[in-house]
């Protein structure tokens, strides 16, 4: 039997995004498609201020997340690593920084869809 590709929540959602939100934080958006996939999303068991601090190796009291479920939207801020356009500073505008939220494996549980 061949392996399968983990289920990710890139898979999940429209969009994910990362963006400068000033000089000195970083904001990431997760556009989910529908209500089940925002809810893995949104879930704290799955996604919370620790597996951000990890991914990204930043404070875990750094990191402010917004859940926002009349979108189906998921939005988490933390500080940049380096300044904007300081000489340490390889990604101005934020743009590469969603990549490891997106390739974030959904655990196969949560996929599971209950029955009414």
């Amino acid at each position: 039997m061949a392996d399968r590709t983990p289920t990710t929540l890139a898979d999940l959602a429209h969009e994910v995004r990362s963006k400068n939100a000033g000089p000195f934080w970083v904001t990431m958006e997760l556009f989910m498609r529908d209500a089940n996939g925002y809810a893995i999303a949104a879930d704290p068991s799955f996604l919370d201020e620790r597996r951000i601090a990890e991914l990204y190796g930043v404070d875990e009291d750094d990191i402010q997340m917004f859940r926002i479920p009349s979108l189906n939207v998921v939005k988490i801020s933390f500080p940049r690593p380096v300044g904007q356009a300081s000489l340490r500073d390889r990604d101005v505008h934020s743009g590469q920084h969603h990549v490891p939220l997106a390739l974030l494996p959904v655990p196969d549980g949560a996929l599971t869809v209950p029955s009414d």
